[in-house]
Formats: structure tokens, C-alpha cells, sequence
């Protein structure tokens, strides 16, 4: 009863961050989905530019990361509220001028959208790590991977909601009310966000602080200095999730800067209607399965063997990788482009099926890490430096996944559009993640006992304050 007593209360507490995760990720599940519409829109009659596209999306994860360290800062010391609605403003803003982009005009458009996605990055940057260090603060420990599972699956639905979304609107020409329709959708839900979800004290989910956080007069505001970030910030296992997310992330920013022109380019032609339909009918199972049976699956196991979520984060880059490249070994037929968008035809192939049983696979399997890592980061980490740590690990990934589709478009081209070899080539990069996860698993108990000692001590120093607060009274 107690559990469920927990779930509802911060489901009521937070649940608007599910919309506002949900409408930024078709923001940009579109500008993935649309590489090839986008660049036959930029440079119509000619081939596939993977290298150009590739610099578009690298473009928009490093501007990501580098303003997150930025924002990291900011959050960690000032409302991380106002900070989600001032970046939902940008955010909707460059949706929106990206649908007033001139089509057809090769470079010159091209610029333009390099330059609205330039911004769209850089205020983007702040977004996750203040969500984390939000959940920090309002979910209990026990279900942060449900949270972060249920935060998830919120935005992968919503995601392949945009698959199927923009794919249909750019097949009948209407990509502009795409762009500008989900620019007012991510407004909106910053502004409700804005509106619903309040500031929580930081610390206040922490088991040392909880008892001396309930008096409304104390605060936790405690900062870091250099000495703790040696200490804490920069310890073995923080360090070692930090080194991984760059290689790891190579991969998972390749993904779909292989998978999408494999499908859509000769010899097998999918129209971006009938790739996002087959995405979405494969991969929100394997989602929903990941991101909420075994996110419960997990916070049930670590509830009291934290360390068991390494383990499930180290399956997860070794079976995401090995399912993602058997799909390049399945024979999807070839098509023209008039069998590529007839929906009844494809789904009719076994080899569909054969695929689309890997996507869910990868998919769920894969899902194990997203709901894994970030509560491993946030026990090894003071309550001031949720956003910091967040914002240097957005930083190193957002670098790796960036990196991603310019490797993978640089593969393409390279072995002439030979995808197989391309996605064997960019497995490589998952083994040097596994082998520092591996490692940290002799280093995480240490980690996570020195952040609760330096809390218990904080802990003193905040009672020490309310006893004389009452004797001042």
C-alpha cells in the first residue's frame, strides 16, 4: 500500500513532464525521421546526402551539449521550473521557423535549417538534466527507474506518434504545418508544466536529510566547491559512466542514421509513412516491455542491491548491439517506390516480421540502460550537483551520439552504401562501455557510501541550525 501510495503521489506531483518530454521528442523524432524527405526538400532529384544531413544532426547534439554545461550550472543553483519553460519557449520558436523554410534551394536552404537546428540545440541543452535533478527531489529512490521507465516510454510513444506523423504529412506535401503544429505543442506544454509542477527542496529524497528537510524553515543549500567535486563528481564510477557514454553513444547516434536510409534508399524504397509505421508496430512493444515491465523488474531487484542495476546496464549494451546488427542480415525484399508505400504488400513478407521482431527485441533490451543509468548517477551524487553530473554526462554523450551520424554517414558513403559492414563497423564502439561498466562494479559500493556519509554529516550541520532557530524562537 505504501508503494502505491508513493507512485501516486509523484505521478499527481510530476506528471506534465511526461507531456512536455512526449512533444519535444516528435520535435525531434522529426528532424530524424525527415533526414531523407528533408534532404530531397533541400535538393530535390538528386541522391541521399548522408554527409550533409549527418553534419545537421551532429550539429544539433553537440550544440546540445555544450549549452548543457552551461544550463547545469544554472540549475543546480536556481529554479529548475523556470528553467524548463524558458527552454520549451526557444525550443517551439525553432520549430516553428523551421517551417517557414524555402524549399529547393540547396545550399542556401540547407544554411538555414543548419542554423535554426544550431539554436534549437543550444537551447536545448538544459532540458534533461534539469528533469533529472526535478526527479531527484520528488521521486523516491525506490522508483526511479519506474520514473524514469514511465518518462521514457512517454516520449518513445510520442516519438513514433511523430514518426507516423511527419511521415504522412511530408508524403502529401504539409511538412510546414508539421513543424509549425508541433512547435505551439511544445509551448504549450512548457507553459502547463510551468503552471502545475512545483519547485520541491533540494535533498528532500535523500534518507539522511528526509527527517530535518520536513521543518518548512531549513533548506539544503549546500554548494559545491572544488575539494567535494574531487571527492564525489569526479570518483571512480562517475568517471567511468562518463568515459562510456561517449563510445556507447557513437553507437546509438548511428542507429538511425543507418537504419532509416536502408530502408528508405534503393533497392528498398519505403516511403517515410509505411518506415515509420513499421517502427512504430515493432518498437513501441519492445518500449512498453523495456521501459515499464523491466524498469519495475528493476527497481524491484536493486531496491536493496543497487549494484545489480550495473548489471542490467551491461546487458544492455551487449544485447542492444548484437540484436541491432542481426536486422542488416535479414533479406527485406527489394521494391520500386510505388510497392515501397503500399502498406498491405510489405507487411505480407516474412522477412518483415523476422525484422520486426529484432526491433522489438533491441528495443526492449536497450530500454534496460536508460532506466538504469540515471539512478546510478544520482546515488553517487550530492543533491547540488544532480544537474552538474547530468550536464558533463549530456556533454561526453551528446559528443559520442553527435559524432554518430557523421561516422555512420562518413561508413555509407565510404563501402558504397553498404550497411551491413557500416553496422558491424559501429558495434565496435559498444565494447570499451562495457568493459568500464564492468570495471565500476568494484568501485560503486565505495562511491555510493561516500555520498552517504557526507550527507549524515550535512545532516548534523542542518539540525545544528534548526535547534537554534527553536532557541532564537
Amino acid at each position: 500500500m505504501e508503494s502505491d501510495r508513493d507512485e501516486k503521489s509523484y505521478n499527481k506531483t510530476i506528471w506534465p513532464v511526461y507531456l512536455l518530454n512526449g512533444f519535444n521528442s516528435i520535435a525531434f523524432a522529426g528532424i530524424i525521421i525527415l533526414m531523407v524527405p528533408l534532404s530531397t526538400l533541400i535538393w530535390p532529384g538528386e541522391d541521399y546526402h548522408a554527409l550533409e544531413m549527418g553534419i545537421i544532426m551532429t550539429t544539433l547534439l553537440w550544440s546540445s551539449s555544450i549549452s548543457g554545461l552551461f544550463f547545469g550550472r544554472l540549475i543546480d543553483k536556481y529554479s529548475r521550473v523556470k528553467a524548463l519553460l524558458f527552454i520549451s519557449i526557444v525550443r517551439s520558436i525553432c520549430m516553428i521557423l523551421l517551417g517557414f523554410a524555402i524549399p529547393g534551394q540547396g545550399l542556401l536552404t540547407w544554411w538555414y535549417f543548419l542554423t535554426v537546428v544550431l539554436i534549437f540545440g543550444m537551447f536545448s541543452g538544459g532540458s534533461y538534466p534539469a528533469i533529472v535533478s526535478l526527479s531527484h527531489d520528488i521521486v523516491p529512490l525506490k522508483h526511479r527507474s519506474e520514473f524514469f521507465g514511465n518518462f521514457s516510454v512517454a516520449g518513445s510513444v510520442f516519438m513514433m506518434f511523430g514518426f507516423l506523423l511527419s511521415g504522412s504529412l511530408v508524403q502529401f506535401g504539409l511538412w510546414r504545418y508539421y513543424f509549425i503544429g508541433i512547435g505551439l505543442a511544445v509551448l504549450g506544454s512548457g507553459i502547463l508544466f510551468y503552471l502545475i509542477v512545483k519547485e520541491p527542496k533540494r535533498g528532500v529524497q535523500n534518507r539522511e536529510l528526509q527527517n530535518v528537510l520536513m521543518d518548512d524553515s531549513i533548506e539544503y543549500d549546500f554548494k559545491m566547491d572544488k575539494d567535494s567535486m574531487r571527492k564525489t563528481m569526479l570518483s571512480r564510477t562517475n568517471k567511468a559512466a562518463l568515459i562510456e557514454g561517449i563510445f556507447s553513444n557513437v553507437f546509438m547516434g548511428s542507429l538511425d542514421m543507418i537504419i532509416l536510409p536502408y530502408l528508405q534508399t534503393p533497392p528498398h524504397n519505403l516511403s517515410p509513412l509505411l518506415t515509420g509505421l513499421f517502427i512504430v508496430v515493432f518498437g513501441v512493444v519492445g518500449r512498453i516491455i523495456g521501459q515499464i515491465l523491466l524498469a519495475r523488474l528493476s527497481d524491484k531487484l536493486a531496491e536493496k542491491k543497487g549494484i545489480r542495476r550495473i548489471y542490467f546496464i551491461i546487458f544492455s549494451l551487449i544485447g542492444g548491439s548484437v540484436t541491432f546488427v542481426l536486422m542488416f542480415f535479414i533479406s527485406i525484399p527489394f521494391l520500386t517506390p510505388e510497392q515501397g508505400a503500399d502498406i498491405v504488400l510489405f507487411f505480407s513478407f516474412p522477412a518483415t516480421y523476422m525484422m520486426g521482431a529484432l526491433i522489438l527485441c533491441s528495443d526492449a533490451v536497450s530500454s534496460l540502460y536508460m532506466v538504469n543509468q540515471p539512478p546510478v548517477l544520482q546515488e553517487i551524487n550530492l543533491p547540488e550537483a544532480q544537474g552538474q553530473i547530468v550536464s558533463w554526462n549530456q556533454f561526453l554523450e551528446n559528443i559520442g551520439y553527435g559524432m554518430g551520424p557523421l561516422i555512420a554517414g562518413v561508413f555509407i558513403s565510404a563501402f558504397g552504401q553498404n550497411y551491413q559492414v557500416s553496422a558491424m563497423i559501429i558495434t565496435v564502439f559498444v565494447i570499451p562501455g562495457t568493459i568500464l561498466w564492468v570495471l565500476s562494479l568494484k568501485w560503486y559500493h565505495f562511491d555510493k557510501n561516500n555520498i552517504k556519509e557526507i550527507l549524515k554529516e550535512r545532516a548534523k550541520v542542518l539540525e545544528t541550525r534548526k535547534t537554534t532557530q527553536d532557541h532564537q524562537h
